[in-house]
């Protein structure tokens, strides 16, 4: 069973460890070397409707990606921890 790079966009991405949702599939890394499918890039969302940049976008490596479904990715990613500070 085969899956296009178009069909990808639509699927969502969860993190089986805590099921934790990602977000949707944006774009993905190919190696050129190979032709092989190497990431899968989820971009930052806005922060504040854009006004105050936007967050990191998240990498998930092929290695760590579980199970495609027929509309979930479920990955074993560690999201970076988020800054935890208090205002000032």
């Amino acid at each position: 069973m085969g899956c296009c790079i178009a069909e990808l966009r639509n699927k969502e991405v969860i993190c089986k460890s805590n099921g934790t949702r990602l977000g949707n599939v944006d774009d993905v890394e190919i190696d050129i070397c190979t032709g092989q499918l190497s990431a899968l890039v989820i971009y930052g969302r806005s922060k504040m409707f854009g006004f105050l940049g936007k967050c990191e976008d998240i990498i998930i490596p092929w290695r760590d990606i579980d199970v495609i479904g027929e509309d979930t990715i479920l990955v074993s990613y560690c999201c970076p921890a988020l800054p935890t500070g208090g205002r000032r």
